[in-house]
């Protein structure tokens, strides 16, 4: 492989080496197959400057533990991926900026930047070329402060996986034991044993090679008129909508959790934004994590793909006038089917599309509605993202490209880790400069709204 200086950011790069080839080829699960082979960035924004050899270090040591990120991926006779845990490297990039640290937050999005804190990888030549799964990169800022830029192929790990392995990294760095995380894929593969594959699955669907061309030109071609902004929503704001949602609740049903409040208040102020006709129906995609309800397949600590998706669905009518309480029952009522017995469904239908070579054409039918009736979430707000430290503090701000796909809703947490929320919202250019007017504003905030019509 390779290695030079990218252009513009003077500094120095490295190949980094964990154990050692093993020889060990792991052959990636269904659920890994579905995110493509894209890498995923992840930024994080420190006010002191990180000790970059200290960092490299620990990131070596770290390795030792992750043979996955070391390796390369390669295509199996089916069609299938794994990963030759070769010990190929992964990439380590040192840079320095003639710019100051920006003041970066909710009010000053990150997105024009992003770039130059990521080292490049090039995402259409990684199957079966000596491209890199991992690649860091730390840019000193003039002045101070340091910029910690990590990219991840989707392939191989999701981003409760992605999270975990930073934060091995910052144990590590640290001086702390961290165990070793379990990343083979045979006790998802099992999931799917000894059930009869369905013809159809109620999340995912498989499309022509027509259809896939003309709806990754559909993203492509609308990406220049999507825009990303960033609401935070105070603790207050936030156990307020706990409280509204509760109020109306059938007796016998869980109380509502915040999450839940959340969830379904940005799907009701995004369905009226859209003012779509009152019998349209709108959906909302919920993704999901499949660890808890795996809990006793999965060994813990699971390194992989274990993410699917769900969907609750309301007469535009209902969504907009009935109590907030209505929405969050059948959002409730989304994450309540998925259940191991559905997982073991879904499995199955993924594991039949993989042996027939369409693992390709396999699209989540909340992506390909994207440009219809559904609002896709992902609330991840329970991640400690904010936790990942190399001895200059936490960082103060945490960032990644935005979303091709419109409609999105990203809920994270906040610097200060406490019950306020930053939501991430990745809309048509119209539907965010009406968000960002008065009335719009009032209708995300104002409590007095919530609970009933909007």
């Amino acid at each position: 492989m390779k290695i030079g200086r990218p252009p513009g950011h003077p500094g120095r790069t490295a190949v980094l080496r964990g154990g050692g080839p093993s020889g060990e080829r792991v052959r990636l699960g269904v659920h890994d197959l579905m995110n493509g082979t894209f890498a995923t960035p992840r930024i994080f924004f420190y006010r002191r400057t990180l000790d970059a050899d200290a960092v490299e270090d620990s990131l070596r040591r770290a390795l030792a533990h992750y043979p996955l990120l070391t390796g390369r991926l390669v295509r199996d006779p089916d069609g299938g991926l794994s990963v030759a845990c070769d010990d190929a490297g992964a990439v380590f990039a040192v840079a320095h900026s003639d710019r100051a640290m920006p003041d970066y937050g909710p009010d000053r999005p990150a997105h024009q930047d992003l770039r130059r804190y990521i080292h490049p990888v090039n995402a259409f030549r990684v199957v079966g070329h000596d491209t890199p799964l991992l690649s860091v990169k730390v840019t000193h800022m003039r002045g101070g402060g340091s910029v910690l830029g990590v990219s991840i192929n989707h392939a191989v790990v999701d981003g409760g996986g992605y999270l975990g392995f930073l934060l091995h990294w910052s144990r590590t760095h640290a001086g702390r034991e961290s165990r070793p995380a379990p990343y083979d894929r045979t006790p998802l593969d099992r999931l799917a044993a000894d059930v009869p594959a369905a013809p159809d699955d109620p999340q995912y669907e498989v499309i022509t090679g027509r259809r896939r061309f003309g709806f990754i030109w559909k993203v492509n071609a609308r990406a220049r008129t999507m825009r990303t902004i960033t609401v935070r929503f105070s603790a207050d704001e936030v156990l307020a909508l706990r409280v509204a949602a509760r109020e109306g609740q059938d007796a016998d049903r869980p109380p509502a959790s915040s999450g839940d409040a959340l969830g379904a208040h940005l799907w009701r102020v995004l369905g009226a934004l859209r003012g779509r006709d009152p019998a349209a129906q709108e959906r909302l995609g919920i993704v999901v994590g499949l660890r808890a309800a795996l809990k006793d397949r999965l060994p813990d600590g699971y390194w992989g793909n274990a993410v699917s998706n769900t969907t609750a669905a309301l007469p535009a009518r209902e969504l907009r006038e009935e109590p907030l309480a209505h929405t969050v029952a059948a959002v409730r009522a989304a994450l309540d089917r998925v259940t191991l017995d559905r997982i073991r469904q879904e499995a199955a239908f993924l594991e039949a599309q993989r042996a027939a070579g369409r693992s390709g054409r396999v699209f989540s039918r909340m992506s390909l509605d994207a440009f219809e009736g559904t609002v896709a979430l992902n609330n991840v707000s329970r991640l400690p993202v904010y936790a990942v430290e190399f001895g200059a503090g936490r960082p103060f701000w945490f960032a990644f490209p935005a979303s091709p796909i419109p409609w999105t809703v990203l809920i994270t947490p906040t610097p200060d880790d406490d019950h306020s929320r930053d939501v991430r919202l990745s809309v048509p250019r119209d539907a965010a400069d009406a968000l960002r007017g008065p009335e719009w504003t009032r209708r995300l905030h104002d409590p007095g709204r919530r609970a009933g019509r909007l």
